[in-house]
């Protein structure tokens, strides 16, 4: 019989505290290793710390498990690896590359948040929050493109969410049928 087994194994210590060791053949697997490159660009410019800092915690101290960078993180991550739906935290709460993003032991490390804590989090962020949020984003990427182009940029364009998307809810609004840009209420 012809042994097809590979051993190869890369390390990746300059982006965590412990060496990542990839491997295949493991119990505890996940299929989102490459967000390990998310982490390592997030260690370098230091965003989701910025935007968490726009935040502030109202919640009872005695009673947080998860601080609100913590939350940031897991829903920033997630969306990035193709979860956009707090439902999903159920099933990666426990994913060892998740668990990683998030500066926990892959094994034994606590779980991510659940998907009631992310959605209290989210809904718990007020209008002024975000705004700041949207000037810290503004800043650091007017910033990394200043460094990047030597400051000889003119103008520096930001379109965060150039689509449209098709409403099919007639019935909570109107005009729903229409096409309209992403981020459009209906009240």
């Amino acid at each position: 019989m012809i042994d097809f087994s590979t051993t190869q194994c890369l390390l990746f210590g300059e982006f965590f505290a412990k060496p990542a060791v990839l491997r295949f053949d493991q119990r505890q697997g996940s299929s989102d290793g490459g967000a390990i490159l998310l982490k390592a660009a997030e260690r370098r410019y230091g965003l989701i710390g910025g935007l968490a800092g726009c935040l502030r915690d109202q919640r009872q101290a005695g009673k947080v498990d998860h601080p609100l960078k913590e939350l940031l993180a897991q829903r920033v991550f997630s969306i990035a690896c193709g979860y956009p739906d707090a439902n999903d935290s159920a099933r990666l709460g426990a994913d060892p590359i998740h668990k990683m993003l998030l500066d926990r032991d892959p094994i034994t490390g606590l779980d991510l948040a659940s998907q009631p804590t992310l959605s209290r989090f989210e809904n718990a962020v007020g209008a002024r929050p975000l705004y700041r949020m949207g000037e810290v984003l503004a800043s650091s990427v007017i910033e990394r493109h200043a460094q990047r182009l030597s400051g000889q940029a003119r103008r520096i364009t930001i379109d965060l969410d150039p689509t449209t998307i098709q409403l099919m809810a007639p019935s909570r609004c109107p005009f729903s049928t229409r096409t309209m840009t992403r981020g459009a209420t209906c009240r």
